[in-house]
């Protein structure tokens, strides 16, 4: 999906999610990890998230924090690669980095380390980065990953076809970071709305209402689209609006998954629409 369409796809989400009508939707963790029933969150009703399996991590690495991290490394390693092309590093190089980097995440006990006062995973990932980065120019050679350090598979061939192709922007690179962040998880809610459109109706009705939740103008009516899929008018509204209140669900539920309680979720979505906006 373009990055245009994106863009848009955020204005539909924006209005709804800001005036709480979300607030207490809470979606089971996603992604298959199954949880630890000493993991400790802030509030009791928060249910156990990726992040917060990690932070858990701080009485001992897990085998289950170490698959939670390594879900939500595949997730947003991108944000990561185009940090650093707008660094000044080569696709080839920034795609080393980010390897390197997880790889280094994920051994020596790290998980162990981690401060819980690190509640967002946004802001752990780039502030571990940077001083990997250091730390790497300090060692002035670059360490290859290898051995028994398995590397985490990341969509690396299509890292630069991406970057390319994003509009001109001339935030610094942190500022690119952030921007990169916000639209990742939209393009995740998006991803998951369509892998619930489980067989081919479901996919092609899914298709047919995919514009209204972009919020694109120039897209079919209702009761055109009501005549492709054999349903009327008012039934066509009624499928969007679920679909967006589907949309907001997920939407939540990715961010939750970065955090550790249900109020840095309210402070996430909150940063992430400004990120947007601005």
């Amino acid at each position: 999906m373009g990055t245009d369409k994106i863009v848009k796809a955020r204005l539909k989400l924006r209005a709804s999610v800001i005036s709480g009508t979300m607030q207490n939707c809470h979606v089971p963790m996603s992604d298959g990890v199954s949880m630890p029933s000493s993991v400790r969150t802030d509030a009791a009703q928060f249910p156990p998230t990726l992040w917060s399996v990690v932070l858990a991590a701080g009485d001992g690495a897990s085998s289950r924090a170490e698959e939670a991290l390594a879900k939500l490394c595949r997730a947003y390693w991108y944000p990561l690669y185009a940090f650093l092309r707008r660094q000044g590093q080569s696709p080839e190089d920034a795609q080393d980095a980010v390897q390197s980097f997880f790889a280094h995440l994920l051994s020596d006990q790290r998980l162990a380390r981690v401060h819980p006062a690190r509640s967002k995973f946004r802001s752990f990932l780039l502030a571990s980065l940077k001083n990997f980065l250091t730390d790497e120019r300090r060692k002035q050679s670059a360490q290859k990953r290898g051995g028994d350090v398995t590397l985490i598979p990341l969509e690396a061939d299509t890292a630069e076809e991406r970057y390319c192709i994003e509009p001109v922007d001339r935030r610094d690179p942190e500022k690119h970071f952030e921007r990169r962040w916000a639209m990742t998880v939209l393009e995740r809610v998006i991803d998951r709305l369509k892998a619930e459109a489980s067989d081919a109706r479901a996919a092609e009705r899914f298709a047919q209402l995919q514009p209204f939740l972009l919020a694109d103008d120039a897209g079919p009516s209702y009761a055109e689209v009501g005549r492709r899929l054999g349903m009327t008018e008012g039934a066509v509204k009624m499928a969007v609006l679920r679909l967006r209140q589907r949309g907001r669900e997920i939407f939540r539920d990715e961010i939750a998954n970065t955090v550790a309680s249900e109020q840095d979720v309210e402070d996430e979505v909150r940063h992430l629409f400004t990120v947007l906006m601005d």
